[in-house]
């Protein structure tokens, strides 16, 4: 397969790029514009802009697919709007980057070329520079945004997350939209206070949802609805065909962030 990617330097675009492909005959394009903001990870800043720059980098991306011939679109897109779709009602900001990204959706099936649409979990993983900034504040004792502890979502490990969008990348799933995830609706505390385990923090500090209008000074409003927002406890369907996620759940998968980051240290101090 020839690959192109729209997003290449993001966090995922290095881990897809590591991947190997099956040798297909056809050019296919991976658009990942966006994924940046895909994770509960940030404080909310890469939602910043994010209508208006999602929609211009995904016409970008179309247009260097028609350029370099893919036979195929495939348009990383995001599984938490599907609590929308089940009736989740959401307030500004958060409701207009909703918006964008249907309205992206959309302009991609409805585009020149053959495209389909994969929406992704909440990534994380041992690349993303957001869990190694958590790390460093559990080790300094501070407290996060935990959120709503009734407030479940489906996160998704970046390497599973690469492999769903190389999976997808067949001609007969042109104009279909699928789903990729763990399968297991998992709140932001309890996925957060797993972690904070996993690096030394037995206790991990939450900040109370009383103080929500003192952390908006350090956290977006965007990612206090993200954390509020449940998404649906079952599987997300449908899934890519042919694929399946090597890391079924949130334990397999932090335990390999743990154990990637102690093989890097290993490396680096020879």
């Amino acid at each position: 397969m020839t690959l192109t990617i729209t997003g290449a330097r993001l966090e995922l675009g290095g881990v897809l790029a590591r991947l190997p492909s099956r040798a297909r005959r056809n050019a296919v394009h991976i658009n990942l514009s966006g994924q940046q903001a895909n994770t509960l990870l940030h404080d909310g800043h890469a939602w910043q802009d994010f209508p208006r720059t999602l929609l211009a980098a995904t016409r970008r991306a179309l247009r260097a697919a028609s350029a370099a011939d893919a036979a195929l679109f495939v348009h990383a897109s995001f599984a938490f709007i599907r609590a929308v779709e089940c009736g989740a009602r959401l307030a500004e900001p958060l409701r207009s980057c909703v918006e964008a990204i249907r309205e992206c959706e959309a302009l991609v099936l409805a585009g020149p070329l053959p495209a389909c649409i994969v929406r992704l979990g909440y990534l994380y993983g041992p690349h993303s520079a957001d869990l190694r900034a958590y790390r460093k504040a559990f080790a300094l004792g501070r407290p996060y945004w935990s959120g709503d502890a009734r407030a479940r979502q489906h996160h998704l490990h970046q390497l599973d997350a690469a492999a769903a969008l190389l999976a997808a990348a067949r001609a007969g799933n042109a104009g279909k939209t699928f789903h990729a995830s763990d399968g297991h609706a998992v709140a932001f505390e309890t996925f957060m206070d797993a972690f904070a385990h996993r690096v030394g923090r037995a206790r991990p500090l939450h900040l109370p949802l009383r103080s929500r209008l003192l952390a908006r000074l350090l956290i977006r409003e965007e990612h206090m609805q993200q954390t509020a927002l449940a998404m649906p406890d079952e599987a997300l369907s449908p899934r890519v065909p042919g694929w399946r996620p090597k890391f079924a759940d949130y334990c397999s998968g932090l335990d390999q962030v743990i154990q990637a980051w102690r093989d890097e240290a290993s490396t680096e101090s020879l």
